[in-house]
């Protein structure tokens, strides 16, 4: 299936779609592709966001400025960040019993991070078109609801696969 349809597939049915990413191999480069995407449209999201607030503050940086700051934020530091959340959620999960490897729990970490972008564009546009308040709040809870639900059910069948005992 295409990304896109495995996207919309996860918000159904995530379970499925990660164990047939996690069938398909390890491949370190899909997994690198699908973080490097997820941080490229996340950075996107943001551009509403940082646009009304150059607007509303005449002060502040420069519009080219803060695109730049955050373009490196997501695209050179959440990377290393996010590949270092995935091996300690893989510790975690060794610690209570899981049987994956450090490669599941980044995929199913990079996978989810990339599930959960429709809800950081919706959340982007809020921000950057209604501003601060009960939309953004809502909107805000809703997708750190998703993005974990879709990550802890991601990582447990990452940690409990059948696989995951065959690659330990």
């Amino acid at each position: 299936m295409s990304v896109s349809r495995d996207i919309v597939a996860t918000w159904r049915r995530p379970r499925a779609v990660i164990r047939r990413l996690l069938d398909q191999g390890r491949r370190e480069d899909r997994a690198l592709m699908f973080l490097m995407l997820a941080c490229g449209i996340i950075f996107v999201a943001q551009w509403p966001m940082i646009t009304r607030e150059v607007a509303l503050n005449e002060a502040g940086a420069p519009l080219q400025a803060r695109l730049a700051i955050t373009f490196f934020s997501w695209l050179m530091i959440w990377p290393l960040l996010l590949y270092g959340l995935g091996s300690v959620s893989h510790l975690i999960a060794r610690a209570v019993g899981g049987r994956g490897t450090f490669y599941s729990a980044r995929l199913a970490l990079f996978w989810a991070l990339l599930a959960s972008t429709p809800a950081w564009l919706f959340y982007g546009l809020i921000v950057g078109f209604i501003g601060p308040g009960p939309a953004q709040t809502a909107v805000g809870a809703g997708l750190l609801l998703a993005f974990v639900s879709i990550w802890g059910i991601c990582l447990r069948e990452a940690e409990t696969s059948p696989e995951a005992e065959a690659a330990a």
